[in-house]
């Protein structure tokens, strides 16, 4: 039987690396799309040392940086003939607003349009791997509101709200994944991993910090966070449930905005041209 072959950004620590730990486990051939290249390199070793499968690789990929993103895209449809999972798990929360060096919010690149362009160049590979795309979400996407007029947060930032705002947007993308590709045989899912304890948020301050440590006690272990995920990624007969959102290994219900299907339809063609001098494909 051959190899899955397996993409997964975020995976040097969290729930990425728990993810890439339980999929190395079950045989896939695993690509880490890291911006640390050292950790990566410690991570692919750690992987061998654990499981003894040493199909591992480590790509550099900076999500906050779309040139980077699309040179890790490059790079994999040149190594690859086919993708058959597709993780976006990477994301961040920031305290203060932050421009990326191609002009976009962090919270909005890093969360979001990194993964909207990695997952559109490798298209052509997730089509011919018949792939499940998988976005990590959370279930702060409940807090979000699809801000159009202010994508950038250049009015007045909110650190959480941003990161709601952002975590709606993988649910929208997930939906219209499985609506624009289901019969090229593309399957994609949002969920939420669960309030994990990982460094996630270690950068906040004031109230932010203060919720985060009263949140503490009741966090689930990074392992725990990544059940969903390797449950998405290798469960039988998820077609049924292509677009959903999944939390607990469940199906589960999202805010009625996410259920949005204009908003959703705005934010593709919004991104598409945001993206314009990235994409490498044409839409759909």
């Amino acid at each position: 039987m051959a190899l899955k072959t397996t993409i997964i950004t975020g995976a040097t620590s969290g729930i990425g690396q728990e993810t890439a730990l339980a999929l190395a486990a079950q045989g896939h051939a695993l690509y880490l799309l890291v911006r640390n290249i050292l950790k990566g390199e410690q991570l692919k070793q750690q992987i061998a040392d654990k499981t003894g499968n040493k199909e591992v690789f480590v790509i550099n990929c900076d999500l906050a940086d779309l040139q980077s993103v699309r040179d890790a895209a490059d790079e994999l449809s040149k190594k690859l003939f086919a993708i058959n999972t597709l993780i976006n798990n990477a994301g961040g929360i920031f305290e203060e607003r932050q421009i990326n060096k191609n002009g976009f919010e962090m919270t909005f690149v890093t969360n979001y349009l990194g993964h909207f362009l990695l997952t559109q160049n490798l298209m052509p590979l997730l089509q011919k791997g018949q792939a499940r795309i998988i976005n990590v979400s959370s279930e702060a996407h409940k807090m979000g509101k699809p801000q159009f007029d202010d994508l950038q947060w250049s009015q007045s930032y909110s650190a959480f709200k941003a990161y709601g705002m952002n975590k709606l947007f993988s649910i929208y993308f997930a939906q219209s994944l499985a609506e624009k590709f289901a019969d090229k045989g593309i399957l994609a899912f949002s969920l939420h991993p669960g309030v994990v304890k990982t460094e996630f948020g270690a950068g906040l301050k004031g109230l932010g910090k203060i919720l985060m440590l009263l949140a503490s006690p009741f966090m689930i272990s990074a392992e725990q966070g990544a059940e969903t995920t390797v449950f998405l990624a290798t469960a039988p007969r998820l077609d049924k449930y292509n677009g959903a959102y999944f939390k607990k290994k469940k199906k589960a219900k999202t805010s009625a905005i996410a259920t949005d299907t204009p908003s959703r339809n705005k934010l593709w063609d919004i991104s598409e041209k945001l993206l314009s001098r990235y994409l490498v494909w044409p839409s759909v």
